[in-house]
């Protein structure tokens, strides 16, 4: 006897509703606790809805040099300017390209743009500077700065530069120690570092300086003492009005340590090239950096006389900006070329490696727009997005209600999911990839409304097909599925393709609608498999849906459905019997 066919439930996971609403309920309760423990409740606005000033920088390449606008400069001088911006005391800035030769700075409400015009307009200064005296970073008590009688100052903690520089067979210390001279006696000497030092290594100091202090080099003294390199505004003003010839206090990036620096001995001009590559012999990152011949030349003269100092009058610092990015020993001569080597990771030496290749980037910025958009102007835009987005919502909850009536309660859960989502996920992407709610992608977020909406159309209308055939909710809910499922499917689809071609040719605030669109999309698909589909599962099990009830939008007699679909077996018909 042949075994019985096993009839064919459902497939996947539509069997089990109960499942589908775990797993996204999950989702939201997991979204909504990141959102809340990263403590950014709120999408992160962009210029246009929260007030600030954009600032369009067109990009120049410098005479005989036409193939330097590349995407190489272009990301080493974004880099660059995001370090300025970050200077001025600002959190919330972006600074992004746009376009083949175009940089777009986006300054939040809050910020002086003129200061911000100035600082990001100009090109960059790299130099590299003697160091003179070294501390750690912290503001020094005023009567502290005042020398000892044997000239040398120990500073309160350890500064963290720890690199060396040499050239290609040189075996570099192991660290640098940071003892240094006094800042007055320092600036007493000539300010080219000088290889006369005493028989410890201590270098010599003259006399009590308090009475032959000139009064610049007080001021500079006393500047240097009240210097705190561990906020954005102390690093943003030291040395920030020095000359390459004068001496000059400057902070680490970190805002660790704090110096002194004699005047500039080579440019960044001066470099012809830095790359960051890993040594394989000693297994770490180094950063090789070669010189044009007049800068050969000086980097020669200066490692030289370096070359034969103690620590810290031994290092030379790399400035940009008047901020020491390195500041790296020396122990021997360095002519041509040379190769700095420390404790860096590969994001370090190839940040290093960009910072020194600037001075010698063949590019120059001119201001080609500035926008400056008022906090009341963005608060207005705000408002009248979400007012335009609460309209489109109404009207899309009053077509529902009145012509699909009950069904309108699932469409509208399914609303509500999409929207939980989409909040928590643009709050989230604000601090993780910077993505920022200017008026576009609103407006992206209002199409999405729709879009939504036509996904449960769709699927209501095949259970209504189905029930129009004469069949029951329940079976109708199952075979509509498959129907509706590839429609939505392609649907989205092509809506998501649409908004990738879209948010791949253009650039600027376009690219927040693109975006918007086509996370909405996604979600789109997320919610209409696990949310929509399940829900009307388990509603057609209930009485008031399965009983065809008027106001449940399912209702036979209104939908026009023909008699039942019922499998009958056949009889034959009776014959009557023949007589003989």
């Amino acid at each position: 006897m042949a075994a019985p066919k096993k009839g064919r439930g459902p497939s996947g996971g539509q069997g089990r509703p109960g499942r589908a609403l775990a797993l996204i309920l999950i989702a939201m309760v997991a979204l909504t606790g990141g959102m809340f423990l990263s403590g950014h409740t709120t999408p992160r606005l962009g210029i246009d809805l929260a007030g600030g000033t954009s600032i369009t920088l067109k990009a120049k390449s410098q005479p005989g040099k036409p193939d330097a606008i590349n995407p190489t400069n272009m990301d080493t001088a974004v880099s660059i300017i995001e370090r300025r911006v970050n200077g001025l005391g600002v959190s919330e800035a972006e600074v992004q390209t746009q376009g083949r030769d175009n940089i777009i700075v986006n300054i939040p409400k809050g910020t002086n743009s003129k200061q911000a015009r100035e600082q990001v307009g100009t090109t960059a200064q790299l130099y590299f500077r003697p160091v003179l005296t070294v501390t750690a970073g912290q503001a020094t008590p005023t009567d502290t700065a005042s020398p000892s009688a044997s000239g040398s100052a120990k500073p309160s903690a350890s500064p963290s530069d720890k690199e060396t520089a040499s050239g290609s067979k040189a075996t570099p210390s192991a660290s640098a120690t940071t003892q240094g001279r006094a800042v007055t006696g320092a600036l007493k000497k000539d300010t080219s570092p000088s290889p006369s030092t005493s028989a410890s290594g201590t270098p010599k100091a003259s006399a009590s300086p308090s009475a032959s202090v000139d009064p610049a080099t007080a001021e500079l003294q006393k500047r240097f003492a009240a210097l705190d390199c561990s906020t954005k505004a102390g690093r943003a003003k030291a040395g920030a009005t020095a000359k390459p010839t004068d001496t000059t206090i400057a902070c680490s990036s970190e805002g660790d340590a704090k110096y002194v620096l004699g005047p500039a001995e080579v440019s960044g001009t001066d470099v012809d090239s830095a790359k960051a590559t890993i040594d394989q012999q000693r297994g770490m990152w180094i950063v090789q950096m070669d010189f044009t011949d007049k800068g050969s030349k000086k980097f020669q003269q200066i490692t030289s006389k370096l070359s034969q100092q103690q620590s810290p009058m031994n290092q030379f610092a790399i400035a940009l900006d008047g901020e020491v990015v390195s500041a790296p020993q020396v122990n021997e001569t360095l002519s041509g070329s040379a190769e700095i080597s420390g404790s860096f990771t590969q994001q370090s030496a190839q940040d290093l490696a960009n910072v020194l290749s600037y001075g010698a980037l063949p590019l120059s910025f001119d201001e080609d727009t500035v926008t400056t958009v008022t906090a009341a102007l963005g608060g207005e835009q705000l408002q009248a997005g979400l007012i335009a987005g609460a309209i489109g919502l109404a009207l899309v909850v009053i077509y529902l209600v009145a012509y699909y009536r009950g069904l309108a309660l699932i469409a509208l859960l399914s609303l509500l999911v999409s929207g939980i989502l989409t909040y928590t996920l643009m709050s989230l992407l604000g601090p993780a990839i910077g993505f920022a709610l200017n008026l576009p992608a609103v407006c992206g977020a209002i199409v999405a409304i729709g879009i939504t909406a036509d996904s449960f159309i769709v699927y209501f209308e095949r259970i209504r097909d189905e029930i129009r055939d004469g069949r029951t909710l329940r079976p109708a809910v199952e075979r509509a599925w498959p129907r509706a499922r590839r429609t939505i499917l392609v649907s989205d689809f092509v809506s998501f393709l649409a908004a990738a071609v879209l948010f791949i040719v253009t650039v600027g605030k376009v690219q927040g609608f693109a975006f918007t669109l086509g996370l909405t999309t996604l979600l789109d698909v997320v919610v209409v498999f696990l949310f929509t589909k399940p829900v009307m599962t388990l509603m057609a099990r209930t009485k008031f849906f399965s009983g065809g009830h008027p106001w449940s939008g399912l209702d036979p007699k209104r939908l026009g459905a023909k008699p039942p679909l019922r499998r009958t077996r056949r009889v034959n018909a009776p014959t009557d019997p023949k007589e003989a």
